[in-house]
């Protein structure tokens, strides 16, 4: 007897509908094929215990499973269910009338219980486009999956249940999220604030323009000066995700495995923070079996790479087409896939190998060059896609002390939604342009044009800090975002004026000697 169910393969951050044909015939064996990994190759002693320790018998005929499209390759132990149902149902244990109504997946333990898997969220999207009437996966990834609205989820914890409901025998209450409420109920939760921020004004100002305005931004200052503690504010200040945002997002940590148990749609926007050992796979993704990088899982949020420097040169240069792109693509031997790296830069790093260069109050030791060197360990072509170049001093013993609380990320997240709301009307209707750190040379004359006195005051500043040229595209696009904070339809001289303080590294001479010319 033939028997179809039907599961789903992970291509990138989208799934692809696996057919599952069973048959039970005369003989003694097992075969599995579709170009299945060890995993899925393993399935067969874990089906087998499964389906005896749930009450059942596993035939004693040749059994041979076939996995469409055989093309492509299936991983994972995520197909045990649907192969134990096609299983039972070819040899009569188990009514077929409803088993190919739904999409299933789940990995079985040895007992019958079903465990949790990866990648649930695209597969339901998948179940509801395909039309499936629903959709049965393990309990622990049902509020993941009903996230997917027009589709019954049903979330199950044993081999024995799933039987029980396709018989007819036991009913199961599909799972329901109220999407749209929850997420509008958790957008504004954060773990940190910027009111704990004691001083650093000029530093929390240039972080409200580089959120308004999709800035990437390099902090540059002594150990101790509150890079990091800034740094993980930020989320708290970007405008809210979108609920598209929030689904494609969440897509993309369901297919790394980043989700926890019941997890349901993600409401606030990832903050990345790898560590500066990291490989240039673990970054922008890939490997043998194909996962995102960091590069994506910071998609739509922010990646925040401390000691800058010390990332490895070849880690660093894989990010300049994402970058440029706001997606990978990773082609290998075997495979090709697109992932999406929308993602925010936020970068911090110490002035010089002792971190003390231009420090008010300690002496820097480093020798005389070593201060350039160290800086070029990041590439020009890197550092050209960084718009904000801002100097962090200590704080003050008075400041630190002081009892009175800063300015709130509920304020400064207030002023960046609407400088963001003048961007999206801006570029309606620009495809690929959302914000201003996205504006290319057309855009800029057309959106960025400064009048007379602007021009001249750029022009002296790049003279007389010897800017490179790369400077002044920057400097054009940071100076819009302060416009746009202002409320101002033309660029006035004060905000060029912002714009150019923002570009300390680019100032001939720094780093030159140890006592600097900032």
């Amino acid at each position: 007897m033939l028997i179809k169910t039907f599961g789903a393969a992970l291509q990138g951050i989208d799934a692809i509908t696996v057919t599952i044909e069973v048959t039970v015939e005369l003989g003694a064996s097992f075969n599995l094929v579709g170009l299945p990994d060890a995993a899925v190759k393993e399935s067969y002693q874990r089906v087998r215990s499964a389906v005896k320790q749930s009450g059942y018998e596993f035939p004693r005929h040749a059994v041979v499973v076939n996995m469409s499209p055989a093309d492509v390759k299936k991983e994972g132990a995520a197909y045990d269910l649907p192969i134990s149902l096609a299983i039972l149902a070819a040899s009569r244990q188990l009514d077929a009338g409803q088993i190919g109504s739904y999409m299933i997946m789940g990995e079985l333990s040895l007992d019958g219980s079903v465990l949790p898997i990866k990648g649930v969220l695209p597969m339901a999207i998948a179940a509801r486009t395909l039309g499936f009437k629903g959709m049965i996966v393990p309990k622990a990834n049902a509020t993941e999956a009903a996230v997917v609205n027009n589709i019954d989820v049903y979330g199950v914890s044993s081999l024995k249940e799933v039987v029980g409901f396709l018989n007819g025998e036991d009913a199961l209450q599909p799972v329901v999220v109220n999407t749209r409420e929850e997420f509008s109920k958790a957008i504004d939760n954060f773990d940190f604030d910027f009111s704990e921020v004691k001083g650093q004004e000029n530093v929390k100002r240039a972080f409200e323009v580089a959120c308004a305005g999709g800035h990437n931004i390099l902090l540059v200052g002594a150990p101790g000066s509150g890079k990091s503690m800034m740094a993980k504010r930020l989320p708290s200040i970007l405008p809210p995700l979108t609920l598209q945002e929030a689904l494609e997002t969440t897509k993309i940590h369901s297919v790394a495995g980043k989700l926890k148990g019941n997890a349901r749609l993600m409401t606030s926007r990832p903050f990345r923070a790898p560590h500066h050992t990291i490989s240039p796979v673990a970054l922008v993704g890939g490997g043998g079996n194909p996962m995102p990088g960091e590069i994506s899982l910071a998609h739509n949020g922010v990646l925040f790479l401390d000691e800058f420097p010390e990332f490895p040169r070849s880690v660093l240069e894989v990010m300049r087409q994402p970058m440029e792109d706001r997606h990978i693509s990773i082609s290998r031997a075997r495979y090709s896939i697109d992932y999406p790296a929308g993602f925010m830069l936020v970068a911090s790093m110490n002035p010089c190998p002792c971190g003390y260069y231009n420090h008010p109050t300690k002496q820097c030791t480093c020798m005389p060059g070593q201060v350039g060197k160290y800086l070029n360990r990041i590439s020009g072509p890197l550092m050209d896609r960084i718009d904000l170049q801002v100097e962090i001093m200590p704080v003050a013993f008075e400041e630190l002390s002081s009892m009175k609380a800063g300015e709130g990320s509920a304020a400064i997240r207030e002023r960046v939604i609407r400088a963001r709301a003048i961007q999206t009307a801006r570029f309606a209707g620009e495809r690929t342009v959302h914000c201003n750190a996205q504006m290319n040379s057309r855009l800029l004359t057309v959106h960025a044009a400064l009048d007379k006195e602007c021009m001249k005051l750029l022009e002296f500043a790049m003279k007389r800090f010897d800017m490179s040229a790369r400077a002044y595209d920057r400097i054009l696009k940071v100076a819009r975002t302060i416009a746009d904070l202002d409320g101002s339809d033309a660029i006035k001289p004060a905000h060029v004026s912002e714009a150019i303080s923002y570009r300390n590294l680019d100032r001939s001479g720094w780093g030159a000697t140890p006592s600097g010319i900032l």
